[in-house]
C-alpha cells in the first residue's frame, strides 16, 4: 500500500511539473516570486527576505550546473564547424530551448528553489519540534514492545501514507503558482513529522 501511494503521489508530481510550463507563462511564476518576496518582507524583514532569495538563485545556479545544456556558440567553436551548419544550429538551438516552454521551465524551477529556500528558512525553528515527534514515537514503540502489546500494521501504513501524500502535496505545492501563505511550510513540516511520528510508534519492534 505504501508503495503504490508513493508511486502514485511521485508520477502525479511529474505529470504536474510537466503541464504546468505549458499552462502558465514565465511571467506568471516570476510575479508569483515577486509576490512571496513581499510577503517575506513583511513576516521576517528585509535581511532575512533577502537571504531567502540569495539562497533559491543558488539554488538554482546549481541545478542548472547539474543538468547544463551546453551554450550552443562554444559548442560550435570547439567543433570548427563552418559559419553556415553554424548559423543553422544556432537557429535549432533557439528554437528548441528558446521558446516560451523551456523559459517557464527556468521561471518554475526558480518559483520551487524559492520556496524550498523559505522552508529551510524555517527548519532550525522546527528542528526541535521535528526531533521530539521521532523521539516520541520511538519512546512509544519501545513501550509498546516491552509490554508485550501487539503494534498495528494497518495504523503504520495510514500514518506512513498519510506522511507521504502530505510530503508529495507539500512538493506540489512548491511548483504551483498560486499564493501560498509563509506559514505553510512550517504547518506542512509538523504536520509530516507528528505522522511519521505516529508510524514510527506502530512500527514492529521485537521485545
Amino acid at each position: 500500500m505504501i508503495r503504490a501511494v508513493g508511486i502514485a503521489a511521485l508520477l502525479s508530481l511529474l505529470v504536474l511539473v510537466l503541464y504546468l510550463p505549458s499552462a502558465h507563462p514565465p511571467e506568471r511564476f516570476l510575479a508569483q516570486i515577486r509576490s512571496e518576496h513581499q510577503a517575506m518582507e513583511a513576516l521576517w524583514g528585509e535581511a532575512p527576505a533577502l537571504r531567502i532569495l540569495d539562497r533559491a538563485l543558488g539554488l538554482q545556479g546549481a541545478e542548472r550546473e547539474a543538468t547544463p545544456v551546453p551554450p550552443i556558440a562554444s559548442a560550435l567553436a570547439a567543433s570548427g564547424v563552418d559559419d553556415a551548419v553554424a548559423r543553422e544550429m544556432a537557429s535549432v538551438h533557439q528554437r528548441l530551448f528558446g521558446n516560451s516552454y523551456f523559459r517557464a521551465i527556468d521561471a518554475l524551477v526558480l518559483l520551487a528553489a524559492f520556496r524550498l529556500s523559505a522552508m529551510l528558512e524555517w527548519l532550525p525553528w522546527m528542528a526541535a519540534f521535528v526531533a521530539a515527534a521521532m523521539a516520541d514515537g520511538a519512546i512509544s514503540r519501545v513501550i509498546k514492545s516491552k509490554e508485550f502489546r501487539h503494534h498495528d500494521p494497518e495504523r503504520f501504513a495510514l500514518y506512513a501514507s498519510m506522511a507521504i501524500v502530505l510530503s508529495c502535496t507539500a512538493a506540489v505545492s512548491t511548483v504551483v503558482p498560486v499564493p501560498v501563505h509563509p506559514m505553510l511550510s512550517p504547518a506542512v513540516l509538523a504536520a509530516v513529522a507528528l505522522l511519521a511520528g505516529r508510524g514510527f510508534a506502530h512500527f514492529h519492534r521485537r521485545g
